[in-house]
């Protein structure tokens, strides 16, 4: 089955083809790091994670961009009020970001391009749309003129009629949502921080810094821009304007959006109307991150809204159990690239092979991970039966396992048990083989060198389990001074 995602352009599941055969170039829409990013915004970049792990799955190379909006005018606005520098204000919500992404498992990006640190390619990129005719110039601020660019519109599916042209808009705060002329370059205002340009001195607009960080990194024509659905009317829009605009060229051939993260009455979050909850919230309060990452990565299709409440976050909660208590009946084995061949028997239900392909078939149908997550939990409830009634043979619980590490390339919630090194493996077998001929002695001789080893057994009916031991504190060390 081929890979078909959503493209907000056409408003159609497309088969999905990328530029060059095997690689993957896409932008992804980050923070505006004056503030700590909250919940809704990793709804976001969670989709974007999906994304990307699946592309990486499928065997594309991916390559990757998340920019960093360093300077706009919430954060001018700031960093003024603390007495700070941009750079001195935003670098702690930057850090913290990033530490967010780590807490909740969102693999890194090859880019993280900060607006700051590219100012000379936004003012080459209003230059050439300077040149070519699409700009226009008052009190100092440069504007882009959309009566210049006939396919303003598409993608949010405007009606080209209603829109006004000529008109000025000189704010560029998210949400913005006015069809106008927008600004390129603006002028300085006193006590802002500013950069000498040939435009003048000030500082972009928000739109001019997506379109020109993306065309560094990615080139003029690119495969996925993604963002939140609040992206696509103005910001996206713009970004197709000025880019086509200056290069002639097709900007994106995939956009993708995710909906919104509602609160309790179905009201967008964000921090404009004060709903919002950031990660570190959530963590004080004792969710484990690994809840959090799995209720907004499965609540809903990423193209519907998703509900936040504490009743998602317990069945997060109590999904993640069955999956774990799944990982330790399976026992501690190392991981199999592939399920290995069941010998022409077949397992009693769905054999992982079958639900290996579910579970793929559904991803490749626009990132269907609800319907993925289905198919595993029926794999596990049948698969449960059959360890329950001691059928399952080694090979077949190492296939099991060899598919909830598959599925958890892409959930990554899932905690395994460790896989023991050969030596600790070897005398597992050798205590299990003197308990079966009655040797006790030498069994137990064998728990206390592995006690001494740092491993715990504990011998169940499914079988011995073990676990390694944590090293003792250093007050319970001895020493000298």
């Amino acid at each position: 089955m081929a890979m078909r995602l959503h493209n907000t352009m056409s408003g159609r599941v497309e088969e999905f083809k990328p530029i060059e055969v095997g690689h993957v170039r896409m932008y992804t829409c980050g923070p505006t790091v004056h503030d700590y990013a909250h919940i809704g915004n990793f709804r976001t970049f969670l989709f974007e994670d999906l994304l990307r792990r699946i592309l990486l799955q499928q065997g594309y190379r991916v390559t990757q961009v998340m920019n960093l909006t360093d300077v706009e005018d919430r954060i001018i606005k700031k960093a003024a009020e603390h007495g700070q520098t941009i750079d001195e204000f935003t670098e702690k919500y930057i850090e913290a970001f990033f530490e967010d992404l780590d807490t909740l498992r969102i693999e890194r990006a090859e880019h993280y391009p900060r607006a700051t640190e590219h100012i000379f390619e936004m003012v080459s990129l209003i230059d050439l749309l300077n040149e070519k005719g699409h700009t226009y110039v008052t009190d100092g601020s440069t504007y882009f003129r959309i009566a210049t660019f006939p396919r303003y519109g598409e993608l949010a599916h405007l009606d080209h009629a209603g829109l006004k042209a000529g008109a000025r808009v000189d704010v560029d705060d998210y949400g913005k949502d006015d069809p106008r002329d927008f600004v390129l370059w603006k002028a300085r205002k006193p006590g802002e921080q500013s950069w000498e340009t040939p435009l003048g001195i000030g500082r972009p607009g928000w739109h001019i810094e997506c379109s020109a960080m993306s065309m560094k990194y990615l080139g003029e024509s690119f495969d996925i821009h993604t963002g939140g659905v609040d992206n696509i009317f103005p910001h996206h829009e713009n970004e197709i304007a000025q880019s086509e605009a200056a290069t002639g060229k097709p900007f994106v051939r995939y956009w993708m959006h995710a909906q919104h993260l509602q609160d309790a009455v179905g009201e967008k979050m964000s921090k404009r109307l004060k709903n919002f909850t950031t990660l570190r919230d959530l963590v004080a309060e004792g969710y484990q991150p690994r809840a959090i990452r799995y209720a907004l990565l499965t609540g809903a299709h990423y193209r519907s809204p998703v509900a936040f409440s504490p009743e998602l976050l317990r069945a997060a909660d109590n999904a993640i159990k069955r999956l774990d208590e799944f990982a330790v009946r399976l026992g501690p084995m190392p991981p199999h690239p592939d399920p290995p061949p069941q010998g022409g028997r077949e397992i009693e239900g769905t054999p992982p092979t079958d639900v290996r392909k579910r579970w793929d078939d559904a991803l490749r149908d626009d990132l269907n991970l609800p319907a993925a997550v289905g198919h595993l939990f029926e794999f596990i409830k049948t698969f449960n039966t059959r360890l329950e009634s001691g059928k399952a043979t080694l090979d077949e619980r190492a296939a099991a396992m060899a598919m909830l590490r598959h599925a958890n390339r892409i959930l990554d919630v899932v905690e395994f048990p460790e896989v023991v090194d050969a030596e600790v493996e070897r005398l597992i077998a050798e205590r299990q083989a003197a308990r079966d001929r009655r040797d006790f002695a030498r069994a137990d001789e064998i728990r206390q060198q592995l006690l001494r080893m740092g491993i715990q057994l504990d011998d169940t009916k499914d079988g011995t389990r073990w676990k390694r031991l944590p090293p003792p504190s250093p007050s319970r060390r001895g020493g000298g001074n």
